[in-house]
């Protein structure tokens, strides 16, 4: 039986900044809406938290989907994984709209 942990506050990594839970616009915080830098350790889905990578992930870009939604592209420093993320509520915006804008190709890749 999988076990979802739903948000969490947390000290970030990067930044060392207190990151709240998240009050609204999702049910999971996977990232820091400070400097926008995540931790791999989701394996299957959001919020399982059972990945043992642990790596800290950077992001390097954003891409928009068809509806219109920013989506920050995370890329682990560990081992590599490219993650995508939907931005939060109270991301630092300015910080995303800084990023590359990536273009999604078929399939779902970068």
């Amino acid at each position: 039986m999988e076990r979802d942990i739903k948000d969490q506050s947390f000290i970030c990594k990067n930044c060392r900044r207190k990151v709240l839970e998240i009050k609204y616009g999702g049910s999971y915080r996977n990232h820091c809406p400070f400097c926008l830098y995540s931790l791999h350790v989701d394996l299957k889905k959001p919020g399982d938290r059972r990945n043992k990578c642990r790596g800290v992930m950077v992001s390097i870009g954003f891409f928009r989907r068809r509806t219109g939604e920013q989506v920050i592209v995370h890329r682990c420093l560990v081992c590599g994984k490219e993650i995508f993320n939907r931005i939060a509520s109270d991301d630092d915006i300015d910080r995303v709209n800084a990023l590359p804008e990536m273009t999604l190709r078929r399939g779902g890749g970068i």
